[in-house]
């Protein structure tokens, strides 16, 4: 009968309070969970509305003259549109093929080896710098790539050149970005792989060694399936955040004279959000790029659940 009640005689209403009254602590615990995505999350997105207008602190988001599309067509013809948009595109790619395979490769690896004892020196001694202030890597890396330091002391005599400080070379910004990124998030990001590893029966892997399956086979057949559905998950979030190169390091790392490779979407907004106060068309450049990552993130979910039925919704 149309509208009637479900078969219990509750309504949808009297259930959800009786399942709160029931479960009343498990939803005060997520009480600070919801606040936090509430006010840093979701509120701050009333504010995208400053990326159409000619915002002033003094007349504030509501009395500020409205500008339309302006300065999305300011920033589309600008001068560095085409080289902030390369940089960030040709960088999140390089991290993609790169920074997003070391960890799967570093959890086959690990998984492979037979001592317990190993395995988990070298798993501990991966995810150590994951743990190193952002401050304290790029500290590193600037020591080690300095004119003089021990990385251009190592390829001077097997490559040749002139042993300027690397990061003042734009063609090396890259390369150097990608490296220390895999080096500090590979052990880290790991670890979920490895956990993924563990759901794979080891009856598997014993039957797969009656019928002579050779180790190169079992990974083929059995631990790259079983990794699969993790690994198409984790590359549908990442491409949520694509175009979000990491701008603290970069900041951190780059100088004008590398700007010609090393400048991308969100530190250009830095720039002119921070340092040149242009509010409104840095909120226009940064809902550009957020529209872009959601695009992208819409269309990765919707292909692989085409592919191979993985998908986060």
């Amino acid at each position: 009968m149309k509208g009637a009640l479900p078969a219990t005689g509750r309504s949808p209403g009297s259930r959800l309070a009786r399942d709160f009254k029931r479960h009343k602590w498990l939803y005060a615990m997520a009480l600070p969970v919801l606040a936090y995505y509430a006010i840093f999350q979701y509120l701050p997105l009333f504010g995208a509305v400053i990326a159409f207008q000619h915002y002033t602190p003094m007349k504030g988001v509501w009395g500020s003259d409205w500008a339309g599309l302006e300065h999305f067509h300011t920033f589309i013809g600008s001068y560095y549109f085409w080289r902030i948009v390369r940089n960030t595109i040709l960088l999140s790619l390089y991290s993609l093929l790169f920074e997003f395979t070391a960890p799967i490769l570093l959890a086959l690896l690990l998984h492979e080896v037979r001592s317990r004892t190993i395995r988990t020196i070298a798993q501990t001694i991966s995810y150590m710098p994951y743990f190193v202030s952002l401050i304290v890597v790029c500290g590193v890396v600037k020591e080690l790539t300095r004119s003089g330091g021990p990385i251009n002391r190592l390829l001077m005599p097997l490559l040749g050149g002139t042993g300027q400080d690397l990061l003042q070379q734009p063609e090396m910004f890259r390369s150097i970005y990608v490296l220390s990124e895999i080096w500090q998030r590979a052990g880290w990001e790991a670890i979920i792989y490895l956990a993924a590893l563990t759901t794979i029966h080891p009856h598997q892997y014993e039957a797969a060694r009656i019928d002579g399956a050779s180790r190169w086979r079992q990974i083929r057949s059995i631990t790259l399936p079983g990794l699969l559905p993790t690994i198409t998950i984790m590359l549908i979030l990442r491409m949520g955040y694509m175009m979000d190169i990491g701008y603290e390091k970069i900041l951190l790392l780059y100088n004008p004279v590398i700007y010609e490779t090393a400048d991308v979407i969100s530190t250009f907004v830095y720039r002119k959000g921070l340092l040149d106060n242009d509010w409104s068309f840095s909120s226009a450049i940064g809902l550009f790029n957020s529209a872009i990552n959601l695009v992208l993130l819409l269309t990765a979910n919707r292909m692989s659940r085409r592919i191979n039925g993985n998908s986060l919704w």
